[in-house]
C-alpha cells in the first residue's frame, strides 16, 4: 500500500470571477498546486488561497503555467528552454513571497495545462523547467506525470539533484505508453464516482490498470491529482480520502 499524497489544481478564480470550490476541497487535500498569475489567479487571490492552505495545514506548491490568460494556459505556446525558465523564475518568486508573509514557503512546483503536457513530451522543455527549479531551490521537488517508462525524467533530473513526485490521475484514462487520453477520445474522464475511487485504490495498491489498447500499465506515483471545480467532485475527493485511509488501517 503506497500512501499516496492528494493534490488539487487550486486558487484559480481571478478578481470578480470566482471557480472552484477552494474552501470545500481543501480540508481533504494535501498538496494545493496554487496558479501564479500567468494563466489564472491574481495577487488577492493567491493570497487568501496560501492563507486557505495554512490554515488546514496543506503543503503549497507554485503551478505555473504558460502566459495565456485568456487560454487558461491550455494553449502550446513556443517557447525556448530559456523562455520557459525566465517564466518558471518569475512565478515561483511571486507566489514564494506570498508564502514568506503567510508565514510558509513554496513546497514544489507543479506546471500548469499545456506547459505541463509540453514537458513530459518535449525533452528541451522539460530542461528548461527543471533548471529553472534547481536555480530557485535545487531542493524543491518538481511533480511531473507518471508514465510506463520514468527513466529518462528521472535521468534527467539526476543531472540537477532535483527530487520528483509523480503524479497519477483517478478521473482519466491512459495511453499504452501512461500519457494521459486526448479529452476527445471516448474514455478520456471517467465521470462515475465508483470508477475514480477504483482506480485511486489500484494506484495506492500498486496494481496495474488497463489502458486503452487493453494492456497492462502499471504507474509508480507519489501523489494523485483530484478536482474540486464543483460539488460532485468534491464529495468523490472525499470519498478518496476516505477509501485511501481505510485502506490504509491495519
Amino acid at each position: 500500500m503506497t500512501a499516496l499524497l492528494l493534490n488539487c489544481d487550486i486558487g484559480e478564480s481571478f478578481g470578480a470571477w470566482t471557480l472552484g470550490l477552494d474552501a470545500e476541497v481543501m480540508p481533504f487535500i494535501d498538496c494545493a498546486n496554487v496558479a501564479c498569475g500567468f494563466h489564472a489567479s491574481d495577487p488577492g487571490t493567491m493570497r487568501r488561497t496560501v492563507a486557505l492552505a495554512a490554515r488546514h495545514g496543506v503543503r503549497v506548491g507554485a503551478h505555473p503555467a504558460y502566459p495565456d490568460l485568456v487560454g487558461f494556459g491550455r494553449r502550446s505556446m513556443a517557447c525556448t528552454p530559456q523562455e520557459v525558465e525566465d517564466l518558471l523564475l518569475y512565478q515561483i518568486g511571486a507566489l514564494d513571497g506570498v508564502c514568506r508573509a503567510e508565514g510558509l514557503r513554496v513546497g514544489y512546483v507543479k506546471p500548469h495545462g499545456a506547459l505541463y503536457t509540453d514537458m513530459m513530451r518535449d525533452p528541451a522543455t522539460l530542461r528548461g523547467v527543471m533548471q529553472a527549479v534547481a536555480r530557485y531551490d535545487a531542493g524543491l521537488p518538481l511533480m511531473l506525470m507518471s508514465t510506463r517508462d520514468n527513466g529518462p525524467a528521472l535521468a534527467l533530473a539526476a543531472e540537477y539533484g532535483l527530487p520528483l513526485l509523480f503524479e497519477a490521475f483517478a478521473d482519466r484514462g491512459y495511453d499504452a505508453h501512461g500519457f494521459l487520453l486526448p479529452r476527445s477520445q471516448p474514455g478520456a474522464v471517467h465521470h462515475d464516482s465508483d470508477t475514480v475511487v477504483a482506480q485511486a485504490l489500484a494506484f495506492a495498491r500498486r496494481t496495474p490498470l488497463r489502458a486503452a489498447d487493453g494492456s497492462d500499465l502499471l504507474l509508480d506515483c507519489d501523489t494523485l491529482c483530484v478536482h474540486g471545480d464543483n460539488a460532485a467532485s468534491v464529495a468523490a475527493v472525499k470519498r478518496i480520502r476516505e477509501a485511501l485511509e481505510a485502506e490504509a488501517q491495519p
